[in-house]
């Protein structure tokens, strides 16, 4: 069997078509029709007042916390299950991480925020202030981990109540919305004050890099787009009354997104498939489960996690990677918990158990939108034989 890549991007649409047409006219920087085009269709398929497309999602969020005003020595509840991304860009506007525990699927615990704000905070005519810091806590960052949407209706209740701004990662979550509850029909990302999508070659869809901030707040959208465009205050005369940043995505990029996400709804459909095949060939394996997706939801299926008991599988995370890896099938265990990274260690961490229990035992599996049965079928033959070879010794 040839190699079988963890993730990787599906081309089979209009991205040559849109992409040559940018270079048959030039058009290939930050200005042009496709980066419209690209935002016009983010914001009528989330659903989105406003869109702005950037270079990556890190930008975003990055945009994103300094128009919520954080500023320096504010704190931001942030979960330690997550790619580092968000976590690097609370430091980048000089502001803390607190740390928060996950839940069921990984996503930050809502009952755990809501007892920290009520027991280790106190409420003060300038914000929530954090009783152990005595900093202010300014919002929570929540992070659909996997395209499994968070349970965001008690943390924006939580965020009412205490006065938090709410920035929704969801960078791994286009496509996911919720099918129940106060926020039925909407998608990730359109609920929090800002969302952050990401366009990276691994996720649902792409544009090689890329990212978008996407808000109901025509405010918001003004001041992302004169941020990313290295806040021009006169085009002509390049007049700059802000430090602004060089975020802007380019023609050539938006092209490629506005092709992909034209297929968007396809690859989710392809990626249903798939999961529920997998569920299907690992069913019977002792000790592997895939991760659930919460009942709350419709999610997009981005990424596929088993959960791996090693006393009835007879191997780890890390020891079932290395044997597939072994076979040519490319895996990936959980990012390493980030209240326990070297930047961090002394950022205040919140009642973290779950978490630990879960970067043990996750590992995910190939789930690229163009993974073919054969090898759904071959991924799970070798990890069934895994089980049966330590048994058999």
């Amino acid at each position: 069997m040839k190699h079988i890549p963890l993730s990787t991007p599906y081309f089979n649409g209009n991205e040559w078509k849109y992409v040559k047409d940018c270079i048959d006219t030039s058009w290939v920087s930050t200005a042009g029709n496709y980066v419209n085009k690209f935002e016009k269709a983010l914001c009528k398929y989330t659903k989105a007042k406003y869109a702005v497309a950037c270079v990556n999602g890190t930008s975003g969020l990055h945009i994103a916390l300094k128009l919520c005003g954080v500023e320096f020595k504010d704190e931001i509840i942030a979960p330690t299950i997550t790619f580092i991304a968000p976590i690097n860009t609370i430091k980048y506007v000089n502001a803390e991480p607190i740390f928060m525990d996950c839940d069921d699927f990984m996503n930050i615990d809502p009952d755990k925020i809501s007892y920290f704000c009520k027991n280790m905070c106190t409420i003060t005519k300038h914000g929530l202030k954090n009783k152990k810091t005595k900093k202010i806590v300014k919002a929570i960052i929540l992070v659909h981990i996997f395209g499994n949407p968070c349970n965001i209706e008690p943390i924006m209740k939580i965020a009412k109540k205490y006065k938090l701004k709410v920035i929704e990662d969801a960078t791994e979550s286009l496509g996911s919305f919720y099918n129940s509850g106060k926020y039925a029909n909407f998608h990730t990302g359109t609920i929090g004050d800002l969302g952050i999508f990401s366009f990276n070659g691994n996720k649902i869809i792409t544009t090689g890099g890329g990212g978008a901030i996407v808000t109901n707040s025509k405010n918001m959208a003004e001041k992302a787009h004169y941020l990313t465009n290295q806040a021009k205050d006169d085009q002509v005369k390049y007049i700059h009354n802000e430090i602004g940043y060089n975020y802007r995505l380019t023609n050539l990029q938006a092209a490629l997104g506005l092709a992909q996400i034209e297929q968007l709804n396809k690859f989710i459909k392809t990626k249903k498939i798939n999961y529920f095949l997998y569920k299907k060939y690992l069913s019977d394996i002792p000790g592997i489960t895939l991760l659930d997706t919460p009942s709350y939801s419709n999610p997009n299926y981005w990424f596929y996690s088993l959960l791996i008991d090693q006393s009835k599988f007879g191997f780890n995370a890390e020891q079932l990677m290395s044997i597939l890896n072994k076979q040519n099938i490319q895996s990936r265990p959980l990012w390493y918990l980030n209240h326990l990274q070297i930047p961090y260690l002394k950022n205040q961490v919140f009642s973290i158990n779950k978490a630990i229990w879960f970067h043990k035992n996750i590992l995910n599996i190939p789930c690229s939108s163009h993974l073919k049965q054969t090898e759904i079928t071959y991924i799970s033959k070798i990890i069934k034989n895994a089980h049966f070879y330590n048994k058999q010794h």
